[in-house]
């Protein structure tokens, strides 16, 4: 297939046009840097799973990496939903409580300052094993896109 001059004239003014588009959706998406007070996350209480949650962050760092962060609060007893996978990768913070987390089968109990890094693909779930509620952060990791 031959192209032309009058091809690429034709061309070429679409192709810089989708290029700069795509380039201000991206600039568009990446996180700034930013505080987040807690006082300030709107709060989206499920009475079904007994939880508290805080959006916190979701977008893209520099260079294309989809981050998402949020925060919960689990009652005593309770479990945020049934145990579930998904591609993108976890890493789950413990700040107050006792949580149990188990992975493929596997279970580990997590008291405050614990994390976990729950892996691509990977049947997890958590649920609070203490007599307080539990409070935990979650970020998730989704890689390139």
């Amino acid at each position: 297939m031959s192209v032309s001059r009058r091809d690429i004239g034709f061309w070429l003014p679409a192709l810089i046009a989708a290029q700069r588009a795509a380039a201000e959706k991206n600039a568009a998406s990446i996180l700034p840097s930013q505080c987040y007070r807690f006082s300030e996350l709107p709060v989206k209480i499920n009475p079904e799973t007994h939880t508290e949650s805080r959006q916190v962050l979701r977008g893209e760092t520099h260079g294309g990496f989809e981050i998402a962060c949020h925060m919960t609060k689990l009652a005593p007893g309770a479990m945020p939903h049934p145990p579930h996978k998904h591609v993108n990768e976890e890493m789950f913070f413990l700040r107050e409580g006792t949580i149990e987390i188990t992975v493929e089968g596997k279970t580990c109990r997590l008291t405050p300052g614990s994390v976990a890094f729950i892996a691509s693909n990977e049947l997890h779930g958590a649920k609070n094993v203490g007599d307080v509620p539990a409070q935990y952060f979650i970020l998730e990791l989704d890689g390139q896109k």
